[in-house]
This record gives structure tokens, sequence and C-alpha cells, in this order.
């Protein structure tokens, strides 16, 4: 359905990514149609899966979340079922707010948001315990500078 997306589509998106919690008949005024065909619009892209399950965004400093790191996986290990445990092991561990499958030196990289230093090292204990990784350099963020969701829509006039 990406190929079939229109202007009005892209402003519906760029409406929902700003505040999806604003009513049907908020987001219809935003993007000048009416009611009904927002609906519709917003309903066949559900259905497309290009929008997804809706969230709030929480601010993680102010509930305790102090501490950031970003933490480089290299293993030796590639077969289907370590990777499977592996998978499993990130997707059970709610520190793990991304990871990714990288090209390169590095095999994955997580981003895992914690307390404190000692809560990370307990992240980092039950990881290895319960997987085998070859490598794992942990970064500190010290600063977030940009982090944002929204995806860049091109214009939207």
């Amino acid at each position: 359905m990406t190929d079939q997306i229109d202007a009005l589509d892209r402003k519906i998106l760029a409406a929902l990514q700003d505040d999806a919690s604003r009513s049907l008949d908020e987001i219809a005024r935003v993007v000048g149609s009416s009611k009904t065909p927002v609906w519709s619009r917003i309903r066949k892209m559900k259905e497309a899966g290009i929008i997804g399950r809706q969230t709030v965004l929480l601010d993680a400093e102010k509930l305790g979340f102090e501490a950031c790191f970003f933490v480089l996986i290299r293993t030796s290990e590639h077969e289907a079922d370590w990777q499977k445990k592996f998978l499993a092991a990130l997707k059970a561990r709610p520190e793990v707010q991304e990871a990714h499958r990288l090209a390169g030196e590095i095999d994955y990289i997580l981003k895992v948001r914690v307390p404190n230093a000692r809560a990370y090292d307990a992240f980092y204990q039950a990881l290895i315990s319960e997987v085998r990784i070859y490598n794992v350099t942990a970064l500190l963020s010290m600063e977030e500078i940009k982090a944002s969701p929204l995806l860049p829509l091109g214009p939207v006039s």
C-alpha cells in the first residue's frame, strides 16, 4: 500500500504522529477533510500495517530510568538455535528498548534503559547467563541530544 499513499494520507499520518490522542474530528479539521474519509483511510492504513500499535511516550528520567546504555555485541555463534535463544532473551528483557542486527564487525546493538550502572550490571549478568556471547561493549549515553519516533514523511502540503 505504500505506493498508494497520497497527500491526504501523508497529512493524516503527520497529524497522528504529532498527537494520536486527538479526536477524529480534530484530525479531519487539521488535514482539511471530513471525518468519514479520514476514518476510512486510517482504517485502511491500519489494515495494511502502516499504522501500528498506538501508545504514549513516557519521560524515562522522570520515571527513574536515568541510565541509557548502547550495548555492542559480537558473537561467534551464528546458528539458528543460538539466534532463536538470543532473540527470546532480548524479548523477555523489558530493559531492551531497541535491538538491531548489524552488518560489519559488530553483530548486534541494543539500547538498554535502566535506573543506574548497578541495574545495567544485573541486566548484563542475566543476559550472559542465558546466552553465550563472544564480546560485549557497553557505552553509557552521557546526554540524549535528539530522539524522535517520528518518520520524515516529507512535504505534507
